[in-house]
């Protein structure tokens, strides 16, 4: 698929962001490079965290990328613009499990989860990633999305198409599994 440069004045129109998503979903189709790259800064950080709650970090950056090239080559097969979202964030589930069946597991955590200096409490962030790392995928998620990534509620709500209801009751019953399986383990 080649791309060209089309115009930028139809996406610097005020709209409400389900319609810009739509619209530069359609731009990018047309080959504007601009518009998927777009979507890329809206929707990077959701498949970050939906990739991260899965995979090492090590190997993250590379699913990350290898999801927005597959969603790029495959952007004409998206029936709906407005599902762009779930769309990819399914490539990224999808993307994660198959390198997982490819590759022998390793535990690795993101170098940003430690402050410089912070050896002190290095086990005990470890020991939240491996029990984050153990909640039901849901959770697990919301949680790495928010813990990890540092999004908002209503930034994971607006790139995951969940509720903002539906966030906060995945954020709250998840640091309450969090919480419970960290006190149940031996310190």
């Amino acid at each position: 698929m080649a791309f060209t440069a089309a115009p930028v004045a139809a996406r610097q129109q005020p709209d409400d962001g389900r319609t810009d998503v739509a619209r530069l979903v359609v731009a990018a189709r047309a080959g504007d490079r601009a518009a998927f790259g777009e979507l890329y800064v809206r929707f990077g950080r959701m498949v970050q965290g939906i990739v991260l709650s899965r995979v090492a970090s090590a190997d993250a950056d590379d699913i990350v990328h290898d999801v927005f090239l597959t969603a790029m080559q495959r952007l004409d097969a998206l029936e709906e613009p407005l599902a762009f979202g779930s769309w990819v964030a399914t490539i990224a589930r999808n993307r994660a499990l198959d390198f997982l069946r490819r590759t022998p597991r390793a535990e690795a955590l993101p170098p940003r989860l430690f402050a410089p200096g912070d050896a002190s409490r290095q086990s005990e962030v470890i020991a939240v990633y491996a029990a984050l790392r153990t909640l039901p995928e849901q959770y697990r998620e919301t949680l790495t999305m928010r813990l990890i990534m540092g999004m908002t509620g209503p930034e994971i709500a607006e790139t995951t198409a969940m509720t903002p209801g539906a966030v906060r009751v995945n954020l709250h019953r998840g640091m309450r599994l969090l919480r419970e399986r960290l006190d149940g383990r031996a310190v």
